[in-house]
C-alpha cells in the first residue's frame, strides 16, 4: 500500500516506531478493512468535536470509511454548537494558569470551558435550544417519538439553522452525517446540555419525557444494524478515547451472544483505541485490547491496536491516511 497524498507521504516517510508506527500500522489496516468489504464504527469520547474534529470526520462520512458513529451527547450536539457560534468561542491559551477568580468570570461571561476553548453559551446553548425545542414539540404533538440524534438530524435538515452557519458546513461532520441518514449511537445522553435542556422541560411538564426515545432503544437498534452489517469481512471498531461512547456500542455483541444465545453473532473483526490514559487493567479505558477477549468482544485473531497519544493530533492522522491527502 502505497502513500499517496503529501500528508501520507511524510508519514510514511517518518512514523517508524512507537506510537507512530501504531498510528500507521492500525490506519493501514483500516483501509484493508474496508477494502476487505468491512463496515466501521467510530466512537467519540472527550470533546473532538469542540475539537472540529469535523473538518476531516465530515470528509470521512462522505467518502464511506465510517458507516456508523458512537458518541456522547456532547459530540452530538457540539459540532453543530461550533456551526453555529464559531466566531463567538473563546480560546484560552493560558488555561492552565487560570485563577478560580478567573474561571468565575468566565461562567458571569456565559463562557463555559473546555481546556483551552470557551463555549459561548448565549450564541451557542441557546441558540441550538428554541430550534431543537421546536422539533420535540412538534413530535410530540404529533404523537412522535425518536432517539436524540434523529431531532438533530431533523433540525439541520430543515434549514433552519442555516442563517447562524458561521464555518463551511463541509467541515460539520453533524451535517455531513444527516445528509447520509448515517446511524448514530448517543449512549447516556441525558448527560449532555440538550439532554439536561430536555429534562428540565418535562420537570415543567411542557414536555413528556415519552417524546424522547431511551438507551435501551438505542441498543436495540444497534443489535439490529449489527445484525444486518456483520457478515463477510464484519464491522470494525475504532474508538477515541474512553467511557461510554466506547463502552456502550462494544457490549452489543456479547450481550448478543451471551444474553440472546445467539451464537452465530461474529466478534468486532477490527479494534484500534486511541487513549492517552495510563495503561491499567483497572482502568477500562486503559485496559489493553486483550482483555476485551475474556468479555466476548474480540476474536483472538481480530487485528487490535492501541495508540497513546492525545486523540486531537492522531485522528486527524490517520484520517488524513485513511482519505489519501
Amino acid at each position: 500500500m502505497e502513500a499517496k497524498g503529501i500528508i501520507s507521504k511524510f508519514i510514511e516517510d517518518n512514523f517508524k516506531h512507537f506510537n507512530a508506527a501504531a498510528l500507521i500500522d492500525a490506519s493501514k489496516a483500516y483501509v484493508k478493512h474496508l477494502d476487505e468489504g468491512g463496515k466501521m464504527m467510530i466512537t467519540l469520547g472527550g470533546a473532538m468535536s469542540t475539537a472540529e474534529l469535523g473538518k476531516t470526520l465530515a470528509e470521512m462520512i462522505r467518502q464511506d470509511k465510517v458507516h456508523i458513529i458512537s458518541c456522547t451527547g456532547a459530540n452530538l450536539e457540539e459540532d453543530i454548537m461550533n456551526l453555529v457560534a464559531h466566531s463567538h468561542y473563546k480560546r484560552v491559551p493560558g488555561y492552565r494558569d487560570l485563577t478560580p477568580q478567573q474561571e468565575w468570570e468566565l461562567l458571569e461571561k456565559g463562557l463555559n470551558r473546555v481546556t483551552d476553548t470557551c463555549i459561548p453559551e448565549e450564541e451557542a446553548f441557546r441558540r441550538l435550544q428554541k430550534n431543537i425545542f421546536k422539533q420535540w414539540k412538534g413530535a410530540e404533538d404529533k404523537g412522535e417519538r425518536y432517539l436524540p440524534h434523529e431531532y438533530m438530524y431533523k433540525m439541520l435538515l430543515s434549514g433552519d439553522l442555516k442563517e447562524y452557519y458561521e464555518i463551511d458546513p463541509k467541515n460539520s461532520w453533524m451535517l455531513a452525517a444527516a445528509e447520509k441518514n448515517l446511524p448514530i449511537i448517543v449512549p447516556g445522553w441525558e448527560d449532555s446540555t440538550m439532554g439536561n435542556i430536555f429534562t428540565s422541560y418535562c420537570i415543567k411538564n411542557e414536555l413528556k419525557t415519552s417524546t424522547m426515545k431511551t438507551g435501551i432503544e438505542y441498543m436495540m437498534f444497534l443489535t439490529e444494524w449489527y445484525r444486518k452489517n456483520s457478515s463477510g469481512k464484519g464491522v470494525g471498531f475504532y474508538q477515541i478515547g474512553g467511557g461510554i461512547s466506547g463502552d456502550f456500542p462494544i457490549c452489543v455483541v456479547p450481550m448478543m451472544y451471551q444474553d440472546l444465545e445467539w451464537t452465530d453473532v461474529p466478534f468486532w473483526s477490527y479494534f484500534c483505541q486511541i487513549s492517552d490514559s495510563t495503561t491499567s487493567y483497572g482502568s477500562y479505558s486503559g485496559a489493553v485490547p486483550n482483555e476485551k477477549i475474556t468479555w466476548g468482544k474480540l476474536d483472538i485473531n481480530t487485528p487490535k491496536f492501541i495508540v497513546e497519544s492525545d486523540a486531537t493530533i492522531v485522528a486527524p492522522l490517520m484520517f488524513a491516511w485513511i482519505l489519501g491527502y
